[in-house]
């Protein structure tokens, strides 16, 4: 049975949603820069490593993020975490410190050693953040503003990361972090341990009908079959972030590709891709809150499948420069599947369950998709898989995922009617 928690306050919301949307935009700058590109460049420049050996160690992180995630996720549920905002305001601090320190330390490494046992605490640090910190959704963002949350969320993030690095080398990519994480580590713990009064209110937060149950939780929570639309979910989401990783891993490595685009000297170029992700996303945090989520599936692989053969044409007549109307598409698919990917976990939710349904449903649909596609994408280059093949597979399996949708969801219509 749910309760309104005592003396609500508009301002109190707004604050409790802004610390939300301030602190994922970080942690979620950080993976986009310094997780996926930084820690490529310290493996192969920075260590000379060769590309598959850095990639072995990237899976190696992302199958220990995912697996962590997971146990302390279902941990968090075995122990009713998910009523205790303070304790996972607390661990939030413990992971950014430990981020800000992992971060500084990164740019004294220089043994291939040392880098595997500092992947191993960055992959703990990783892997308790992402229930701890995603479970706060049913705290502190009520299901009404969830959509411009996640949107707000991907803006800030892919605008800044767009916008900050002049280069994608490790010195680069870290030099915005330290200036933005140990204040903002700083600020979290004196929130996080100091007793100030607005912790009352937001302990009591997620019992209020307007945060407690997600939009696309079962009513019936005893059911057999109560986590199959997580499951489903987790699925699309997979497939979501493999199609994307896969087909990006091999353009990152196609100078091409990059320096049209998102390394391209031009600041107007980044600055037009970096709005792009901006209006994308905003787009789909309106259109997440007004339709069925299912919906925004058919945008983002439809796009995926648009693109990637945009840039297989591109590759058979194209010069020395790409059109960037190429580039600005891929940023809008990405923007609309980040929303979703920030706000679903949430909405498929309740307090009790917030922490693992989250950290499995990330562990599984982005760090578990981004390891077997890393490796798939290494094996192709190490055997000299062709360049228009690899995208046009990758370009095949989104438009597969598109016609996919569009069957299921022809045939449940049809099933629904005969009933």
């Amino acid at each position: 049975m749910t309760q309104q928690p005592s003396q609500p306050s508009r301002l109190h919301d707004f604050f409790g949603a802004a610390f939300f949307i301030g602190i994922m935009a970080v942690g979620y700058y950080y993976n986009l820069t310094f997780v996926q590109l930084g820690l490529i460049d310290l493996g192969e420049r920075v260590l000379d490593l060769p590309r598959t050996r850095v990639a072995g160690h990237m899976a190696l992180l992302a199958i220990l993020t995912a697996g962590i995630a997971i146990s302390v996720g279902w941990w968090s549920r075995r122990r009713a975490w998910g009523s205790n905002l303070r304790l996972r305001a607390r661990l939030a601090f413990a992971v950014v410190a430990a981020q800000t320190g992992l971060t500084f330390f990164s740019l004294h490494i220089r043994d291939e050693a040392v880098f595997l046992i500092w992947l191993v605490v960055c992959a703990v640090a990783l892997g308790v953040g992402v229930p701890v910190t995603f479970s706060m959704t049913v705290d502190l963002v009520p299901r009404r503003w969830r959509g411009e949350a996640a949107a707000l969320i991907t803006s800030i993030a892919y605008l800044t990361a767009n916008l900050l690095p002049s280069n994608w080398t490790l010195e680069a990519l870290t030099q915005p972090l330290l200036w933005i994480m140990p204040p903002g580590a700083a600020v979290l713990g004196l929130l996080a341990f100091l007793p100030w009064p607005f912790w009352g209110y937001f302990e009591l937060r997620h019992l209020d009908q307007a945060y407690f149950r997600g939009r696309y939780a079962l009513r019936n929570q005893g059911r057999k079959f109560s986590n199959s639309p997580l499951f489903a979910f987790i699925l699309l989401m997979f497939v979501v972030f493999f199609i994307d990783s896969l087909g990006f891993l091999r353009m990152l490595e196609t100078p091409l590709f990059m320096a049209s685009a998102w390394q391209s000297d031009e600041l107007w170029i980044r600055a037009v891709l970096g709005i792009t992700h901006v209006v994308g996303a905003l787009a789909a945090g309106v259109l997440y809150d007004a339709l069925d989520v299912r919906s925004l599936f058919y945008w983002i692989f439809g796009i995926f499948a648009l693109v990637h053969l945009m840039y297989t044409f591109s590759l058979r007549f194209a010069g020395q420069s790409l059109p960037l109307s190429m580039p600005v598409l891929y940023a809008v698919a990405v923007s609309i599947y980040t929303v979703v990917n920030f706000a679903l976990w949430a909405d498929l939710s309740t307090p009790k369950n917030a922490g693992f349904n989250t950290g499995i449903g990330v562990a599984f649909s982005g760090w578990f998709a981004t390891f077997i596609s890393t490796a798939l994408a290494v094996y192709w280059e190490a055997n000299q898989m062709p360049l228009d093949r690899h995208l046009n597979i990758v370009d095949s399996l989104a438009f597969l995922a598109f016609i996919a949708l569009i069957l299921l969801a022809f045939f449940s219509k049809q099933k629904v009617t005969q009933i």
